[in-house]
């Protein structure tokens, strides 16, 4: 029964990878400032309501690694990776650890809440991160003065317009379609339960 179980949540953390994929390079999307507004995060934020932090973030991670280098931006690959990681890993552990999504008999409403509290966080907390991330990259590890001052400015601004229409977006899209799905997943056998609760039920 293990064994099924674990097959499956691998089976849903590749097809979320993919689907990250999908959000980022085939949707249509627009670049502004800079920063590329699309759906890739709103699926690395399900991936951590349907896995749990680590899995969910991982699978975000590679997802959205795997389009930056497929679509002509591996330099920036890596620095993706780390930022989609801890969107997820934030965004999972808000969900189950605080708000524990999966736990049997948990009202839809207590649900809902949670889970915008998970994107919020998770993507607000990624509007900081990622212009942080960048700075240090091309001050230590990658010297870039241009770039590190670029994003010192995205940092001041937050990117004010792409960056927040981006959390903004992928936080409303993500919360609808999961609790839109949430009841069907859970007849089909795919909503996991993730921490305590998984381990009572073990």
């Amino acid at each position: 029964m293990k064994n099924q179980e674990h097959t499956k949540r691998l089976a849903v953390m590749g097809l979320m990878a993919a689907l990250c994929f999908v959000g980022y390079a085939v949707f249509p999307a627009l670049n502004a400032g800079g920063t590329k507004i699309h759906f890739g995060n709103c699926f690395v934020v399900i991936a951590a309501y349907l896995l749990g932090g680590v899995p969910g973030g991982l699978a975000g991670a590679v997802g959205l690694g795997l389009a930056d280098v497929l679509c002509g931006f591996a330099a920036s690959a890596p620095r993706t990776f780390i930022c989609k990681f801890m969107i997820g890993l934030i965004a999972g552990t808000v969900a189950h650890k605080a708000g524990h999504i999966t736990e049997p008999g948990r009202e839809a409403s207590v649900i809902l809440r949670w889970t915008i509290i998970a994107a919020v966080a998770g993507l607000a907390f990624n509007c900081v991160f990622e212009p942080c991330l960048k700075y240090v990259w091309y001050t230590i590890l990658i010297p870039d003065s241009d770039k590190a001052a670029s994003a010192i400015k995205a940092l001041m601004a937050l990117n004010t317009y792409a960056t927040f229409i981006n959390a903004i977006t992928n936080s409303i899209a993500a919360v609808i379609l999961y609790n839109a799905l949430r009841p069907v997943l859970a007849k089909s056998g795919m909503l996991f339960r993730i921490g305590k609760t998984a381990d009572s039920a073990n």
